[in-house]
């Protein structure tokens, strides 16, 4: 099995390029460029030095040892909350705006849910002095006020998408309609392994930066490459196409991708996609949906703002479909006393979708000798009111 995107755009039946015809043109530009600028000797040196110097990888794998010995078994977690900005996101960031420089590009837009992509977004526009315009659903702006003051500090200006739900897939929408009205200098930074053929290629191979660093943080620690599994949480799917992406091919590691089952998959408030998608076409992309039976878009619901999103990147359907990722449903309650449980037991305080990730640790059973990887892609600095009304910890 295949699990790399074909010379169309796809993985399996999933993926491809389905655009307006006012598109085509930043789209074909881009899908004709982005292997050949990334190859290039001076794009790697640019990437890889901002990596070390500005971003701080690698990130630690840090061997959590009160964790392991409640769950008898062993645990690392992959500390992408300590890149510079507080998650992984950053990690795409600087590889797209060295892409939108070489095409000379002036403007960026992006579209954020929790607020991670558009802090580093606007973060990468600062330090190249480019143009920043970040759009984002009307009611995550409210709920993550942090980041939206982090964004407007680092000189970015931030666009509430009033439509729909008034979330990602709204804020989504808004980025393509800019884009599509300027298409000569504005290029789109897309946060996640989601739209049109390149983008879901082109952020994993950016992100994959995690799993090459798991690889050999491992051989140090423990004398292999190969973890039993590789758990990460999934919305659209960036952190975990990053650190499943140099396992995919072994099927020896197990990899499981932690959904949002909202408020509970049949409550008709969930984000669980695997479960209850079915193939459809959104924002340039096959892949599965959530959708009405006459193909209209399900909303999305969870407390986290980064995981609602009622699709899922088509890596991950065809992870999904073809069996080699295990896809687990967590409700909100469930992710949020895990939140509670990690921050009590290894002094770390996650970001709620992050939090999904170490609920599965009470869905399955794991054995001692198991090496266990947890991606844990952001920090909770940005949910803290979420937290506090939660906990009661007035």
């Amino acid at each position: 099995m295949n699990y790399q995107v074909d010379e169309k755009g796809f993985y399996g039946e999933f993926g491809g390029a389905f655009i307006p015809e006012m598109l085509y043109p930043n789209i074909e530009e881009l899908r004709l460029n982005y292997l050949k600028i990334t190859a290039e000797p001076s794009f790697k040196k640019e990437f890889m030095e901002l990596m070390v110097d500005y971003v701080g990888r690698p990130t630690p794998l840090y061997f959590a040892k009160r964790l392991s010995e409640r769950y008898n078994t062993k645990i690392y977690l992959k500390r992408e909350d300590l890149c510079h900005t507080g998650a992984h996101k950053i990690n795409n960031t600087i590889g797209q705006i060295l892409i939108a420089k070489r095409l000379g590009k002036t403007r960026i837009i992006a579209e954020t849910g929790a607020g991670q992509h558009g802090v580093a977004t606007a973060t990468v526009c600062a330090l190249m002095g480019l143009e920043c315009v970040i759009y984002m659903g009307e009611i995550d702006i409210k709920r993550q006020a942090p980041n939206v003051a982090r964004m407007k500090m680092l000189g970015a200006e931030v666009r509430p998408a009033t439509s729909g739900s008034k979330t990602l897939k709204d804020a989504t929408n808004e980025a393509i309609r800019d884009w599509i009205n300027n298409p000569e200098n504005t290029y789109y930074i897309i946060g996640s392994v989601v739209g049109p053929h390149p983008y879901p290629d082109m952020v994993a191979r950016f992100q994959a930066v995690i799993s090459e660093e798991i690889k050999a943080q491992l051989e140090e620690k423990e004398g292999t490459e190969f973890p039993d599994y590789v758990i990460a949480c999934v919305g659209g799917g960036s952190n975990a196409a990053g650190a499943f992406y140099h396992f995919l091919e072994d099927e020896n590691v197990k990899l499981i991708a932690v959904e949002a089952a909202g408020k509970g998959v049949d409550s008709g408030e969930s984000a669980a996609t695997s479960i209850l998608g079915k193939i459809g076409i959104i924002h340039g992309s096959k892949t599965l949906l959530m959708q009405s039976n006459d193909g209209q878009i399900t909303e999305p619901y969870s407390i986290s703002a980064g995981l609602d999103y009622p699709g899922v990147g088509p890596l991950h359907s065809h992870l999904h479909q073809t069996k080699r990722a295990e896809f687990i449903a967590i409700t909100d309650d469930e992710a949020m006393q895990s939140g509670w449980k990690l921050s009590q037991t290894e002094g770390i305080i996650p970001a709620i979708e992050t939090a999904h990730a170490f609920a599965v640790l009470n869905k399955k059973q794991f054995e001692p000798n198991n090496i266990v990887v947890i991606n844990l892609s952001g920090r909770g600095d940005k949910d803290l009111s979420t937290y506090i009304d939660y906990f009661n910890l007035r």
